[in-house]
């Protein structure tokens, strides 16, 4: 699988597609506690308190949620309160490399959790599911080697953002998790959804990121055949 990161060109791939979904995020909603109904605790308290330090807002959100799914495990929003809170905990200190932009093995662990949050929130069946979190977990999945995952969690993200930038996201990450028809369709719709002076450009690009996903595949597939061969 091309999210596997053992190869230059896969890290270099990878990297594309986390920038991209960078900027689909844009202005970092995700981060501000929009959408969970639990009471703020959002990023953005963060950067207006002038006596806490990131870990310890963090980590008090993560208790508050915690707290509240003890006390009503049907508290749908609490769950995304708690996987929002663990995802943003995963890029704290020793859990992220800085360096190279990647979350370390105690960063990953953080994130699983941030993601059985997350489904636990699901299973409840939320009528409108939060995409702002689900922004915050398609980068998780993503760093967990997950690609349908995120394509999931973009799924949602383009019930509220009928974007030409969402849809493009979401074809690329449906191609990496080999869902060529889901990423066909997303295709489509991020072309019609963009400009008329750019459809043919968007076209073009994801044309070609799925003609260069599939030809990683099909390195892939060989060289894992080659490996096996005695």
């Amino acid at each position: 699988m091309l999210f596997d990161l053992q190869s230059r060109g896969r890290r270099t791939a990878v990297k594309i597609v986390y920038l991209g979904l960078a900027v689909l995020i844009g202005g970092g909603l995700v981060l501000f506690g929009v959408g969970t109904g639990t009471g703020g605790g959002g990023l953005l308290d963060i950067f207006n308190n002038d006596t806490q330090d990131t870990s310890s807002l963090i980590s008090n959100s993560e208790k508050r949620a915690q707290r509240a799914v003890r006390l009503n495990p049907q508290d749908a929003a609490a769950w995304a309160e708690l996987a929002r809170a663990r995802y943003l905990r995963a890029g704290q200190g020793d859990n992220f490399n800085e360096t190279e932009g990647t979350f370390t093995a105690q960063g990953q662990r953080q994130l699983r959790s941030a993601e059985q949050a997350w489904e636990r929130y699901l299973a409840l069946r939320p009528a409108r599911p939060d995409a702002n979190v689900a922004r915050l977990m398609a980068q998780a999945y993503a760093a967990l080697n997950d690609p349908a995952g995120a394509a999931d969690a973009l799924e949602i993200v383009t019930e509220e953002d009928p974007s030409s930038a969402a849809f493009s996201q979401l074809a690329t990450y449906a191609y990496y998790a080999r869902q060529d028809r889901k990423g066909d369709l997303a295709a489509a719709k991020a072309v019609e959804l963009a400009p008329d002076a750019q459809k043919r450009a968007v076209r073009v690009q994801l044309e070609r990121t799925k003609r260069d996903i599939l030809e990683q595949q099909m390195q892939d597939a060989v060289a894992n055949g080659q490996a096996t061969t005695p």
